[in-house]
């Protein structure tokens, strides 16, 4: 992108923003955090209570018509931030601050999500500077546990044309995401002493067949999402070790494709039998998103806030950071990715406007 190299990364606002715990249930503190410090002059910043606690956060310039957005929660354990050259040489802020190299940046929310925030707001004050208005930065509560922020925000506000959400997609434009659908199982057994299991029926028996029964279900195999995926949570059976379990209860989470996303219900459906107890959560469907000449392209298996932004006619989903780092002990990003995000999003935002 022409006369565009971003070299005023501020990256000691994004180290405080890593050292905030803002791990889900955790995140006001951080929307407080943010609320005071990245106002600009011409920025307006709006709050908009979720009903549990937690807020979402609207910065503006002017009447925001496309919205680049990102949640504030992030998965526990919190991990507070360091820096490190390529080598794994450690460098401190005042260090960072003046290195001409790349830097890789470690801590929890560093590539989900808060350097999509931090490249995205970086974005801002560049659209800023070329004094272009009609733009707006949503950060959303609650991403992690439910898009409770998401769900709350469509109601709350009237949205715009395009929301392009930050999600770590190692800086590719996401065409296609995998939907999901989750269940809540019961399976009933009949309790009994275990050395005469002939008079009793064990609960984790029937989990077994349950499993090898759903291991054998082939669903459609989808030519864009691929196969349907699935995994168990929740796991529980009380039971003392001498007794048959009678009663065993779990979580059932699938990730679904245009192909299956039906057929996962219907089955889940057939299932169901006096001894078999099955909560359907629902879930999200599966998802196609805009994208843009230039722009590399991938499809994901992921969920994010955007199927539940339905206040907007249209959607993107492009973010720096790799999914396959994410939610683990060495998430991390390197300072260059945030970098070419914040050029992306600027791009972005001037062929959109071109395209208006």
């Amino acid at each position: 992108m022409e006369n565009y190299r971003l070299m005023d990364i501020d990256l000691n606002l994004f180290l405080q923003m890593l050292g905030i715990d803002s791990t889900s249930s955790r995140e006001r503190g951080f929307a407080g955090f943010l609320a005071e410090t990245l106002p600009t002059d011409r920025c307006s910043v709006s709050e908009y209570e979720v009903g549990d606690g937690t807020v979402n956060l609207l910065l503006g310039w002017g009447r925001p018509d496309i919205v680049f957005c990102s949640h504030l929660d992030t998965v526990p354990p919190y991990i507070g931030p360091s820096v490190c050259r390529e080598d794994g040489t450690a460098v401190s802020p005042d260090e960072a601050s003046g290195y001409k190299g790349d830097l890789i940046i470690k801590g929890r929310g560093s590539c989900d999500a808060k350097g999509q925030i931090f490249a995205m707001y970086c974005a801002c004050r560049e659209l800023e500077k070329r004094g272009y208005d009609g733009f707006g930065l949503l950060l959303l509560a609650g991403e992690e546990t439910g898009s409770f922020g998401a769900r709350s925000f469509r109601t709350a506000h009237p949205g715009g044309r395009t929301v392009i959400v930050g999600e770590p997609t190692d800086n590719r434009m996401v065409s296609a995401s995998k939907g999901t659908k989750s269940f809540g199982i019961t399976i009933r057994g009949k309790s009994f002493h275990s050395g005469y299991p002939q008079y009793g029926e064990s609960a984790v028996e029937k989990f077994v067949d349950f499993m090898n029964r759903l291991r054998t279900t082939e669903f459609p195999e989808d030519p864009i999402l691929g196969k349907t995926t699935w995994n168990v949570g929740k796991l529980t059976s009380d039971n003392p070790q001498n007794i048959l379990s009678p009663s065993l209860s779990f979580r059932l989470y699938f990730r679904t494709t245009f192909e299956s996303d039906g057929a996962v219900c219907r089955t889940l459906d057939s299932w169901k039998t006096d001894d078999v107890q099955i909560e359907s959560f629902g879930g999200d469907t599966p998802m196609r998103y805009l994208t843009l000449d230039g722009f590399e392209t991938a499809t994901v298996s992921f969920g994010s806030d955007a199927p539940q932004l339905s206040n907007f006619q249209e959607k993107i989903l492009c973010g720096p950071g790799s999914i396959l780092v994410a939610h683990t002990s060495r998430e991390f990003i390197r300072l260059s990715d945030i970098r070419t995000a914040a050029e992306n999003y600027v791009r972005m935002f001037e062929e959109l406007g071109r395209r208006k």
